[in-house]
């Protein structure tokens, strides 16, 4: 076999993007799913020319059941199998619990958390009939820690990360099908200022920022030899963080909050936004975000 077949949802923007295109350069026939048709339609362009043997997209909510069994049967239509599938597709949300909408909540929580629920159901039995595949799911250091204002998206990561780890309980009986998890720290992707936001500050992500590419390498990488779970490279302070968090809960509490108002939020003022949670925000998309790491050179 030359070439794989990957489904890569949230392909258009980020971390999903960063993948898709990875992929594409070793020649792999994709399917991309994200909400907008627009954005779909330039990303199919972008990883064709980058040398993607095949692209088929579909515009869905990765919330829809509905949605996500019409993209894997249309790529078994096609191709006859599925050898890869990556989940990216998330969104994040600034708020206290008394400020941020109920209807913003529930989407970013139904992306993570159903989203990837959708997915298992509409794929994993092919996977299973293959005797074989790789489901890749991109979570986050939010799905082992928490910090203020960010509950929605550590609600979201931390119901992600227990669907995933009981897919790998419950996939013991086919060894050839593996779940592996990817867990960055921050990322330079435009999920930032595309995010909801009533904290009344612009957010940013925490130093160290990792970029996307990084992420996408560490992505194709689990799928050539899977591995449970990657984190240091993707979010090399992610062991230190999460041990604060375990071990030391009452320094880390005292400490998590005025860590992120200075690393995490800007001094510019933003007024409430449900971002892009609600409704896509194609002109915003893409690989990169606005804050380089000029530390790191991948």
């Amino acid at each position: 076999m030359t070439r794989r077949v990957v489904v890569v949802v949230g392909a258009t923007s980020g971390i999903g993007l960063a993948a898709a295109l990875r992929f594409a350069r070793g020649g792999d026939a994709l399917i991309l799913i994200a909400r907008s048709e627009q954005s779909l339609q330039r990303t199919r362009a972008a990883v064709l020319h980058a040398g993607a043997s095949d692209v088929l997209f579909h515009a869905g909510d990765v919330r829809n059941g509905d949605d996500m069994r019409a993209v894997i049967h249309a790529a078994i239509t096609r191709h006859g199998r599925i050898d890869v599938l990556v989940q990216t597709a998330t969104t994040m949300a600034y708020g206290r619990v008394e400020d941020l909408p109920a209807d913003v909540f529930d989407a970013v929580t139904e992306s993570a958390i159903r989203g990837t629920a959708n997915l298992a159901r509409a794929a994993l039995p092919i996977f299973r009939r293959q005797g074989q595949g790789v489901f890749v799911i991109v979570n986050s250091l939010l799905g082992s820690v928490t910090a203020p204002t960010m509950r929605a998206y550590a609600t979201a990561k931390w119901g992600q990360r227990a669907i995933a780890r009981t897919l790998q309980q419950e996939l013991r009986d086919s060894p050839g099908v593996k779940v592996c998890l990817i867990d960055p720290g921050s990322v330079n992707t435009p999920i930032y200022y595309q995010a909801a936001n009533h904290v009344g500050r612009r957010a940013r992500p925490p130093f160290p920022v990792s970029q996307p590419d990084r992420v996408a390498a560490a992505i194709v990488g689990v799928v050539e030899r899977p591995r449970r779970n990657v984190s240091a490279r993707v979010g090399p302070t992610n062991p230190l963080i999460i041990a604060g968090f375990r071990l030391l809960p009452m320094i880390y509490d005292a400490m998590v909050t005025p860590l992120f108002q200075l690393g995490a939020l800007l001094r510019e003022p933003v007024a409430p936004t449900p971002g892009n949670v609600l409704k896509p925000q194609p002109v915003l998309e893409r690989v990169h975000g606005h804050w380089p790491d000029r530390a790191e050179s991948d």
